[in-house]
């Protein structure tokens, strides 16, 4: 295969599918830097026609209490009151930077998800 920069979509493909030819290459094979080559091309074009959003950050918590089972009410820990919970999570009020380390920290959600 000819490795050089994707332009398109078809190309795209191809080489999507070469890398799945390629799949268990050990690092000892031949053919293990054109696997890597292959899977930066990929990155690449990805970042380019495939971005992805950075998470709403009310969304990103909502979501982190659903998972972990936490409740509105224990949302104070890190908020304050329950109108200020309240608040936060319908948008009425920002989040801190205390209340951005407090989640980063606590609930692993990443601070720049936060930062909006």
């Amino acid at each position: 295969m000819e490795v050089k920069l994707i332009k398109t979509e078809e190309e795209y493909n191809k080489v999507l599918n070469r890398i799945d030819e390629l799949f268990d290459v050990t690092p000892e094979s031949k053919e293990f830097d054109e696997v890597e080559l292959l899977i930066a091309l990929v990155e690449l074009y990805e970042q380019q026609h495939y971005k992805i959003e950075s998470p709403d950050p009310i969304e990103a918590i909502k979501f982190r209490m659903e998972q972990m089972e936490v409740k509105r009410i224990d949302m104070t820990k890190y908020f304050g009151t329950s109108g200020r919970v309240s608040e936060i999570l319908n948008r009425k009020r920002e989040l801190t930077l205390a209340m951005i380390k407090k989640l980063h920290k606590e609930f692993g959600i990443p601070a720049e998800s936060l930062l909006a």
